[in-house]
């Protein structure tokens, strides 16, 4: 479905996430009626049940399948690190896009070990963002092309989406993001990012609260928000995820950076996140006060604060365990295996 192609302004993407398509309830349903029939006592896989009718209902087919995961790791530039909001230099963002493209890189690694196609997307690089504590990070027109190309990352032929990021600065757009969309206090927010501490933290978390004073009440909604103080690759972020949706491919969302962006969907239109899952929490201060929010529960919980969606990436092994093993065990009656005694 080349939705993409009608997405042109941000009038646009709010018409396109109005009609977001539910889950298929036959294939859940399908899902849920042959798990009980598994070799195994109710409830012994656990979270992997779970996550098989997840698979099924939002796949629109049953048995779900995990052959073809695909990785969309975006890049972007942020004007505000002029503000010394990272531990690292801005330059650093096209030189790890470069490390991505000759394969040195962890999410590299993880992709070869779990057998999935990995895309990198730059957007700009060479050109940040205004600084969000001074004007809008991206006006409506770069927003939209910046969505509409996450859009147009996303294959159908996907089984399952793995998103992830790299930019320098884009933990502080993260917090301010999160922030602007639920409130509470910048410190609440706002963590180490790359390795900052002491009165380098403190000046972030003055930047993330400065940022949000400034745009929270003009801002018109939770897009906007995610337009004013987001960056090129939340907001392509974003239109991946809601292309997913409509290609019927579920969501692996990575760490901090992703699921902030994903956030401004769900604030936008309730349930905008079904169709994703959160393959971890990162050691980023903020992000499992955003899974709260979200109501979301990480697959995996490794300590891990890299982004680049290596967490999405090594969750992918769990949902494609999980898929394998609702496709592929016996049930009591083909194996002759005596199901629980009926009292």
């Amino acid at each position: 479905m080349a939705v993409q192609r009608s997405v042109r302004t941000l009038g646009d993407i709010r018409r396109l996430l109005r009609g977001l398509p539910g889950a298929d309830v036959g294939a859940a349903e399908r899902a849920a009626q042959r798990e009980p029939q598994l070799t195994k006592p109710p409830g012994a896989l656990g979270r992997l049940e779970d996550v098989s009718r997840w698979l099924a209902a939002w796949q629109g087919r049953h048995p779900p399948e995990v052959e073809r995961v695909g990785v969309r790791v975006f890049a972007g530039s942020h004007g505000v690190v002029v503000h010394g909001v990272s531990a690292y230099p801005p330059e650093v963002t096209a030189q790890m896009v470069a490390n991505f493209e000759a394969g040195g890189a962890a999410v590299n690694q993880l992709c070869i070990a779990v057998g999935a196609d990995l895309r990198i997307e730059a957007i700009e690089i060479a050109r940040p963002t205004r600084d969000f504590t001074e004007a809008p990070a991206m006006n409506e027109d770069e927003f939209a092309q910046a969505f509409a190309i996450g859009m147009d990352s996303v294959a159908a032929s996907m089984d399952l989406l793995c998103v992830g990021e790299m930019g320098i600065g884009n933990t502080t757009a993260a917090a301010a993001v999160s922030h602007g969309l639920f409130g509470g206090e910048a410190r609440d927010w706002t963590g180490a990012g790359t390795g900052l501490e002491g009165e380098a933290l403190i000046h972030k978390i003055a930047i993330v609260g400065k940022a949000v004073r400034l745009h929270k009440d003009a801002a018109v909604d939770a897009l906007d928000i995610l337009r004013r103080m987001g960056g090129r690759e939340l907001a392509a972020i974003a239109g991946a995820v809601a292309a997913a949706r409509y290609r019927r491919i579920p969501v692996l969302l990575d760490g901090y950076v992703s699921t902030a962006a994903a956030a401004a969907i769900e604030v936008f239109r309730k349930g905008g996140l079904d169709h994703c899952e959160v393959g971890h929490v990162s050691a980023e201060a903020g992000h499992r006060r955003l899974l709260q929010r979200l109501n979301k529960r990480p697959l995996l919980d490794l300590g891990m604060r890299l982004g680049e969606g290596t967490g999405a990436v090594l969750a992918s092994s769990v949902v494609r365990a999980a898929a394998a093993c609702h496709a592929g065990m016996a049930t009591f009656g083909a194996a002759g295996v005596s199901d629980k005694a009926k009292a």
